[in-house]
């Protein structure tokens, strides 16, 4: 039995739950067994642990810059005081709750920039409302600040041990709370946006939902963080949530790589540890600063995180995943007949796309029938991949008309084309490699599969195992499992861009075999496109050939490829056909 399914053995949120249990028995020892003044720095770790993983949810999984974590912290300490001031029900730990809602509200409104902004413009705008924030705070202050009326310790936590081992149940339980979505779809969708904005929405998911998504959660941890703040020091002020604090905890975040909770843990120790050891050195403490500066450049640029650096350390998968397995010595299946009478399920008609005066595509037609495959071929700049943006709605301006299964996909994006039954894979690697194989295919699906279901197409495909990380796994066997992804969401037409790029010739013959296979075994419709016309040979019975844009031929693929005017369009490839 290998590593891999010793650890399949455990449910994954009964291991989570006793690691939780773990870390709080833990801190119940290290609440005794400290001293006070350590005590009290490990609640401020504690609190810097939460920011700093909402930080890991939005800056790790999602791929976006924010720099304002420390004003939704300061959002959830202003509803702590302002409900401490109102005397209102619910206590501490009630106020704690909500100051976390409110803090990620806050989440939502400075995330909808990030629907249409990424990069140093999503950090600019964020680190400006945190700039904002500060002058604001500077003006008004916290509730109670000015009369020196102190945040209550919820009961029966009233002194510093207790309270820091309060804050350690928090962080049991707010770790909790993030590793279930980021085992789940929402997690998923954060790191497939993180990889490819375009992959995110071809599969069906939401773009914009899961960038909303990925800055409430880090609002709603920071907001807890900024809560437990007050709680700690009874009266927040503007200094503790500073901008240059929130751009230092950020540099930390993506330097200890805290999408992953042990390192947002190991963040949250270095935010108190690193300015304890310059005190002790007789260095400034804002010296702290220009350590995570240089920590976090470093990391920038070589593209490492401590956490990755450290867990690659730990843990090195030394096996190499299987190639495309053949399925034994049993003949070739016999090529697909000419589809003939099929109903269609695909219809294009005049489609044209322009760039300015460049004319892309110009009154391309053809039709898909149900559980057929059709080729699409043509000359590099035939204007292939384009027609394929165009039919997944990449390209919404465009003029004639698509239809699937007899409704018009005309106005639709990208992912409501998906969720209606059309699908695509691509040119490029668009797989996240930070998921595994199962997490990846459930995300690509959009529903509940089983593990025999899934372990079924991976088979039939020579496909790793489901418990493999993609990280570890070929360019060539991601293709394989970005579509095996796309059969488990049953669609009724799958679009394969160069499906055996990066595969061996072997491989190709191996792949030529099961996409044969795939009309009558998964019920779906293919338009393969691909430069290996050995593959197109061996799969399409039919083909359509673009030439700069319009169609040059179509029919059965005998016929078409014996066309003069195909042969001169391929030029030097001549002699491949």
């Amino acid at each position: 039995m290998t590593r891999a399914d010793v650890r399949l053995t455990v449910p994954a949120g009964v291991a989570a739950a006793g690691v939780a249990i773990a870390g709080v028995a833990a801190g119940y020892l290290l609440s005794l067994g400290l001293s006070d003044y350590l005590v009290y720095l490990g609640t401020t770790a504690v609190a810097a642990t939460i920011a700093v993983l909402g930080l890991g949810v939005v800056t790790g999984s999602a791929g976006m810059i924010s720099l304002c974590q420390l004003t939704f912290a300061a959002a959830g300490a202003w509803v702590v005081s302002g409900l401490n001031q109102l005397d209102a029900p619910g206590g501490f730990l009630g106020w704690l709750v909500l100051g976390g809602l409110a803090a990620g509200a806050l989440g939502v409104l400075v995330g909808l920039p990030a629907l249409r902004l990424r990069g140093v413009n999503l950090a600019v705008v964020t680190l400006g409302l945190a700039a904002a924030a500060d002058v604001t705070l500077v003006q008004v202050q916290f509730p109670g600040a000015a009369r020196g009326e102190a945040v209550p310790r919820p009961d029966p936590f009233g002194d510093d041990r207790s309270y820091f081992f309060f804050s350690v149940l928090v962080l049991a339980a707010v770790c909790l709370l993030v590793h279930l979505p980021r085992r789940g779809r929402p997690g998923s969708g954060w790191r497939a946006v993180a990889f490819s904005e375009r992959a995110t929405a071809a599969v069906g998911a939401s773009v914009g939902g899961a960038k909303l998504s990925a800055f409430a959660v880090s609002a709603v941890l920071g907001g807890i963080s900024g809560g437990l703040v007050a709680g700690q020091v009874g009266l927040a002020f503007p200094s503790s949530f500073a901008p240059i604090q929130s751009l230092a905890l950020y540099v930390l975040a993506v330097m200890s790589g805290a999408h992953l909770i042990d390192m947002a843990v190991l963040g949250g120790v270095l935010w108190v540890l690193v300015p304890e050891l310059l005190k002790r050195w007789g260095v400034p403490q804002d010296w702290a600063f220009v350590v995570f500066g240089v920590l976090g450049v470093q990391a920038l640029t070589s593209g490492n995180n401590l956490g990755e650096t450290i867990r690659a350390l730990w843990w090195r998968r030394r096996a190499r995943p299987p190639a495309l397995r053949p399925h034994g010595d049993e003949p070739d299946p016999p090529p697909p007949a000419d589809p003939g009478g099929a109903v269609p399920v695909l219809e294009v008609r005049d489609l044209s796309v322009a760039f300015g005066n460049v004319t892309a595509l110009n009154g391309v037609s053809l039709t898909l029938g149900e559980r057929c495959i059709m080729g699409l071929i043509g000359p590099n700049g035939a204007g292939k991949s384009t027609l394929v943006d165009a039919l997944s709605g990449f390209l919404p301006r465009h003029g004639g008309s698509v239809v699937l299964a007899g409704r018009p996909l005309r106005g639709l994006p990208p992912h409501r084309r998906a969720r209606l039954g059309l699908r695509r894979t691509f040119q490029q690697d668009r797989v996240p490699p930070g998921l595994t194989i199962r997490a990846y295919l459930q995300f690509v699906a959009g529903r509940r599969t089983g593990a025999a279901e899934m372990a079924e197409v991976l088979d039939f495909l020579g496909c790793p195992p489901a418990a493999t990380r993609l990280a570890g796994v070929d360019v060539g066997t991601r293709r394989l499992v970005e579509v095996a992804a796309g059969l488990l969401s049953r669609p009724r037409v799958l679009l394969l861009d160069e499906p055996a790029a990066g595969l061996s010739h072997q491989e190709h013959l191996e792949l030529g075999r099961r996409l044969l296979e795939l009309p009558g075994r998964y019920g779906v419709a293919v338009l393969l496109i691909e430069h290996d016309l050995d593959l197109v040979r061996r799969v399409c019975p039919t083909l359509t050939v673009l030439d700069h844009g319009e169609v040059l031929d179509q029919g059965p693929r005998d016929e078409v490829l014996a066309n003069p005017a195909v042969l001169q369009a391929y030029m030097g490839d001549a002699e491949m056909l």
